[in-house]
C-alpha cells in the first residue's frame, strides 16, 4: 500500500479537503442553525460531519483501493436551510438525521429500496434540489442590498477568480468574507477572547426526539436528496473514471458514519461527486490504481479541519448572517444551474418538474411538512397523470 503513495496524490488530497470544506461549510452551518441548532450545536455538527466523512473516506479507500471521496450532504444542508425549525426544535431534527442515516444503511443493504430511490425520476429529483437551493442563491444579492461595502467584495472575488479558475471561486469568496469581517466589521475585544477559547473542539451531544413531523419534513426529503443528488452521482463519477464500485456496501458505510455523527448534530455524509472527480481523475495520478491515496489524504485533511470546527463557527458568528449566507449562496450557484438544466431538459417531463420546483421553492409547509416533500409528490402525480392519460 505504501508503495502506491505519491507526492502528486498527496497534494491533490490536500486540495480536495480544502475545497470540500471551504466551498460548502457555510451551507452546513446555515442549514443546522435553520433547524434550531445553537452556535455550539452547529459547531459540534460541523465537527462531527467533517471527522466522520474523513474517517469514512480513509476506511473505504483502504478497503476498496478505489479513490472513494466522501462529503457532507450539501444539498441536504440546503434543504435544512429552507425547511425551517420543526416542532421540538433541534432534538427533533437530530432524530430525523438518525432516521435518514438508517434509511441510507437499509438502501445499501436492501437492494429493492436502493433501486426504488434510483427509480425516482431524475427531472423531479433535480427540480426539488433546484427549488431547495434557489432561496440561498438569492443571498448574494441580498448581501449587496444590505451593505454594498460588505457584500460586493465577496461577489466580485467570486466572479473574478471564477473567470480564471472555477475551482477556486468559492474559496476566493470565502477569503473575501474573512477580509470583510476583519477590516469591515467592528469586532468587540471579548469576541476575540471567545474565539481563542473555541480552539477546543466543540462536542455537544443532542438527545434525539422522534416525531412524525420530523420524519416527513426532514428525514425523508433529506434521504431522497442525499441519495439522488450525492450518492448515486458519486457512483457515476467513479464509473466515468473507469472504476467499478459496488454501490450497496458504499451506501451502507456512508449511512453508518452518518449514524455516528447524527447525535452530535451531523445531518448526513455521503459519496462525493465534485471532489470525487478530483481524486479519481488523472490529476491525482497517471496510474488509476494509485489514485486512492488522494482520497485517503483528503480524509486526513477533513479530520484535521473538523477538529478546528469550533474556531471556524465562532469566527463566522461574528459577521452579519447575510454575509455567510452570501458565501453559501455562491457555493450553490453551480449546483442550482446544473440541477435546473437537468430538471427542465426533457419537454415530456417539463411540466411535472415545474410543479416540483415551484412547490418546493415556495417554502410553504402543509400540515407541518416541508414543501420539498409536497413538491416531489405533486410532480410525481403530474408525471403519472401525463403517462396514463393520453393528450388529445
Amino acid at each position: 500500500m505504501l508503495k502506491d503513495f505519491s507526492v502528486q496524490s498527496f497534494f491533490m488530497g490536500c486540495l480536495t479537503a480544502f475545497v470540500g470544506f471551504a466551498s460548502s461549510f457555510a451551507v452546513v452551518l446555515q442549514g443546522l442553525k435553520a433547524v434550531g441548532a445553537t452556535d455550539i450545536e452547529a459547531g459540534s455538527g460541523l465537527m462531527a460531519l467533517s471527522i466522520s466523512m474523513g474517517l469514512c473516506a480513509i476506511v473505504l479507500s483502504i478497503a476498496t483501493r478505489l479513490p472513494v471521496s466522501i462529503a457532507w450532504s450539501t444539498p441536504g444542508a440546503a434543504l435544512l436551510a429552507t425547511s425551517g425549525a420543526v416542532a421540538g426544535g433541534f432534538p427533533t431534527a437530530v432524530g430525523a438525521f438518525i432516521v435518514c442515516a438508517l434509511l441510507i444503511i437499509v438502501a445499501g443493504l436492501f437492494k429493492p429500496l436502493g433501486r426504488a430511490v434510483a427509480a425516482i425520476p431524475a427531472p423531479l429529483a433535480n427540480a426539488m434540489l433546484s427549488g431547495v437551493i434557489i432561496g440561498l442563491c438569492f443571498a448574494p444579492v441580498k448581501a449587496i442590498a444590505f451593505n454594498p461595502l460588505l457584500g460586493l467584495p465577496i461577489v466580485i472575488a467570486w466572479i473574478v477568480v471564477g473567470a480564471f479558475k472555477r475551482l477556486f471561486a468559492v474559496p476566493a469568496a470565502l477569503l473575501a468574507f474573512v477580509l470583510v469581517l476583519v477590516f469591515g466589521v467592528d469586532i468587540p475585544p471579548e469576541a476575540l477572547a471567545a474565539w481563542s477559547q473555541s480552539l477546543v473542539p466543540p462536542v455537544e451531544f443532542v438527545m434525539p426526539v422522534f416525531t412524525l413531523a420530523g420524519l416527513v419534513s426532514i428525514a425523508l426529503p433529506l434521504f431522497i436528496v442525499t441519495m439522488a443528488s450525492q450518492n448515486i452521482p458519486g457512483i457515476a463519477v467513479l464509473k466515468v473514471n473507469n472504476y467499478e464500485p459496488v454501490p450497496g456496501p458504499l451506501f451502507a458505510v456512508t449511512g453508518l458514519f452518518s449514524l455516528l455523527s447524527a447525535p452530535f448534530g451531523g445531518h448526513a455524509v455521503n459519496l462525493a461527486a465534485i471532489t470525487a472527480a478530483m481524486c479519481a481523475g488523472t490529476d491525482a495520478h497517471a496510474d488509476p490504481k494509485r489514485r486512492y491515496w488522494a482520497a485517503i489524504i483528503g480524509g486526513v485533511g477533513y479530520v484535521i479541519l473538523g477538529l478546528l470546527a469550533g474556531a471556524v463557527t465562532t469566527f463566522v458568528a461574528l459577521a452579519p448572517p447575510v454575509l455567510i449566507q452570501a458565501v453559501a449562496g455562491l457555493a450553490l450557484v453551480g449546483a442550482f444551474s446544473g440541477s435546473a438544466v437537468a430538471a427542465f431538459k426533457e419537454p415530456e417531463t417539463r411540466e411535472a418538474a415545474a410543479i416540483t420546483f415551484l412547490v418546493t421553492a415556495s417554502g410553504v409547509s402543509f400540515a407541518g411538512i416541508s414543501g420539498a416533500f409536497w413538491g416531489l409528490l405533486g410532480g410525481g402525480a403530474m408525471m403519472a397523470l401525463q403517462r396514463f392519460v393520453p393528450r388529445g
